[in-house]
């Protein structure tokens, strides 16, 4: 039995998938779907992580004149002889990723890109023996190598108007029209608005994109990736024949993210069929056009780990890729309102919202309402539906992507707490005096003001744990308490004991959920019961802690009531 290739982690290069032995998920369709239907300036906008990057080195190895045919062999797009014949390697192709466009300065990240620009220009070092080039043309392209070492200020133009001048050299050399493709076009625009200098990283890729593919004779047509869709005003000014299609867009829906069909098929040739159903609540859940779809980045490595492991849990790996300021941002901001339509979505129910597919990034934040549409097109939320009038129903996709907003939320809410200091120490204080209004009135006032990220179809020990640690952290902001979490002590184990700095006082809590309401004081009597009979105060005994006050402390929802008594 022949060996299963191996699989591509982190590998976006398709010539080196299908010429170093890996595992291809066959996506060669958008290149028929392409040349039927292509407009001009075609804009692909994905979350990260759903193999745009590698489609579009795909499509360079497909146009690119000079290329092997036989990286295609046994693909689909090898079945349809009359666009092979016509298209593949014909044409020359500029190929630009700008994901690591990116600086503390304007200064900084425009260098990048020059530099970037220069490298692919070097690519094309036989344009300086072509017969087709003047002297004037020759110069040119001396200049577009010279980007290579960050050399734009000698001519503030030559980078604005470089891939205008490259696609035009390459055209006369082979005559024949030039394929521009730019990788994650808007990477440099959301790092200059994170880093401060947004106004001139627009003004540089407007003139850069506005002479290669607004006013360039040259090309043939271009293609274009990214995570959102900027402003045609601010970037795409004037650009005619400009197709953009969205996640919301059911053209080349399958093109991007793997099907159920294909990740059945990668499961089946590594022989782990039975993952399937871990694999769907992880991983799938994402609606892009008609067609739901799951995260290849997180397949490929989640096959991957159980290629190497058959019984290793699901993980977060796409969450894990970089950071998720954004759901932070968005829960920041929050007022009463949202954070219910959270709680709501954290439960597994569908919100609906007016989205704009088509933003700045300077606009992100300034309504909650452009919080909501960046988190659906960078796939934090999905659609379960198609829009209808701008409107979406949307979900947390899957149980990876709950992760990142529970764990923002948990964030979130321990620096709510730690700033407000003096209440918290009240809080505290307050189980030494046995103040138990004081402690519900504080407890309630806490659970009405944070994001409860309890799943409504967990089982109660799982809702009682939850309450148990909001508390034990809490209460562990007393620097001057050495407290214990499920300590072993008497007949069993107490929820939590504390050991107050007088050496003669002791604290211990017992944690209930009651599932109603009406029973919340029933669930703090039997609370008290079980730390007496069980004797959960016999560790403090042991220590000489004589003056000890016991907690009964039942939680339903965001209610909760408090009882205790002297042991």
């Amino acid at each position: 039995m022949s060996k299963p290739l191996k699989l591509p982690v982190g590998i976006e290069n398709f010539k080196e998938i299908r010429t170093e032995g890996f595992y291809y998920v066959d996506k060669t369709k958008l290149i028929k779907q392409l040349l039927e239907q292509w407009g001009k300036v075609n804009l692909f906008t994905r979350p990260r992580r759903f193999g745009k990057t590698l489609n579009m080195s795909m499509l360079q190895c497909f146009f690119e004149i000079g290329t092997d045919p036989a990286l295609f062999d046994g693909l689909f797009i090898s079945q349809n002889k009359d666009f092979c014949e016509t298209y593949l390697g014909k044409f020359p192709v500029i190929f630009l990723s700008l994901k690591n466009v990116d600086g503390l300065t304007f200064e900084e990240a425009q260098y990048h890109l020059s530099e970037l620009i220069g490298m692919e220009a070097e690519r094309f070092q036989f344009l300086l023996d072509s017969d087709r080039l003047s002297d004037n043309d020759k110069k040119k392209y001396h200049a577009l190598i010279d980007l290579s070492e960050g050399h734009y200020s000698m001519d503030k133009g030559i980078l604005t108007s470089s891939l205008q001048i490259l696609s035009q050299l390459l055209s006369k050399h082979y005559n024949q029209k030039t394929i521009i493709l730019i990788d994650e076009y808007d990477v440099p625009l959301d790092k200059a608005f994170q880093h401060g200098y947004y106004t001139e990283m627009v003004s540089l890729i407007r003139g850069l994109l506005g002479q290669a593919l607004k006013t360039n004779d040259f090309l043939q047509f271009a293609v274009l990736t990214g995570c959102l869709r900027v402003s045609k005003e601010s970037i795409f000014t004037g650009l005619n024949n400009f197709k953009v299609l969205s996640i919301s867009d059911a053209r080349f829906d399958e093109q991007f993210g793997f099907t159920n069909l294909e990740v059945t098929q990668i499961l089946n040739t590594y022989h782990l069929e039975e993952h399937l159903q871990e694999m769907k609540e992880w991983y799938d859940g994402y609606r892009f056009g008609d067609a739901d779809v799951y995260c290849p980045w997180d397949v490929i490595n989640h096959v991957d780990r159980l290629s190497g492991d058959p019984k290793a849990p699901p993980q977060s790996y796409w969450i894990n890729t970089s950071g998720n300021d954004l759901v932070k941002r968005f829960i920041d901001k929050a007022d009463k309102t949202t954070k219910n339509e959270i709680e709501r979505l954290i439960h597994g129910e569908s919100i609906e919202k007016a989205i704009r597919l088509e933003l700045t990034y300077d606009e992100i934040d300034t309504t909650i309402d452009n919080l909501w549409s960046v988190l659906f097109t960078t796939g934090y939320l999905t659609q379960t539906c198609r829009a209808e009038k701008e409107i979406y129903s949307l979900k947390i996709p899957n149980k990876e992507i709950k992760e990142v907003f529970v764990l923002q939320i948990q964030e979130w809410f321990k620096n709510i707490i730690q700033k407000d200091t003096r209440p918290l120490q009240n809080f505290c204080a307050s189980f030494l005096d046995g103040n138990i209004e004081e402690i519900q009135n504080y407890l309630t006032h806490t659970l009405s003001n944070m994001i409860s990220i309890l799943d409504t179809k967990a089982r109660d020990n799982q809702k009682e744990n939850f309450y148990h640690g909001l508390l034990l952290g809490l209460l562990r902001s007393e620097p001057n308490w050495l407290i214990h979490s499920n300590a072993e002590s008497g007949d069993g184990f107490s929820d939590i004991l504390i050991e107050p700095e007088n050496p003669d006082t002791g604290i211990v809590i017992e944690v209930k959920y009651s599932s109603s309401f009406t029973g919340l004081e029933k669930s703090c009597d039997t609370a008290l019961m079980q730390i007496k009979e069980h004797r959960y105060d016999e560790k403090l005994q042991n220590e000489g802690r004589n003056e000890i006050l016991a907690y009964g402390i039942s939680f339903c929802k965001k209610r909760c009531c408090v009882k205790a008594e002297k042991l």
